[in-house]
């Protein structure tokens, strides 16, 4: 079934911005944590999800906005070659925080101008 560009959009947008805040907590868990001993710290991957994702793309050629909206990052351990759970390092935590702000805030531009385009054509062109 064909659907609507605005359906994918806001689909996209919407796990995006789930995907951002998701990591945002995870990197702050690791900051809040740094002095704990036994903690692990977590990053937000999304491997698995998306080659589940990518084999329905090859299978079916399309995916719906329900399932670009279930897509979901996995918390998984940040081990080293050996397996065992690496330390905090505040300064790699701090980029990564950093890093994630620009994606969010690119992706909260992008929704205000997906929502700019909605309310324009909701207007029929007048503003």
């Amino acid at each position: 079934m064909a659907w609507n560009i605005e359906a994918i959009t806001t689909a996209a947008l919407s796990s995006a911005l789930t995907a951002g805040a998701s990591r945002q907590a995870a990197v702050a868990s690791n900051i809040a944590n740094a002095g704990t001993e036994g903690y692990v710290p977590l990053r937000l991957g999304f491997d698995a999800t998306l080659e589940e994702a990518r084999g329905t793309l090859l299978e079916r050629g399309s995916l719906e906005p329900s399932q670009i909206s279930a897509l979901r990052g996995r918390l998984e351990p940040l081990l080293d070659a050996a397996g065992v759970a690496t330390r905090v390092q505040l300064d790699a935590e701090m980029a990564e925080l950093a890093s994630n702000s620009v994606h969010f805030q690119a992706l909260l531009q992008g929704l205000s101008r997906h929502l700019s385009i909605l309310a324009l054509a909701a207007a029929d062109g007048r503003k």
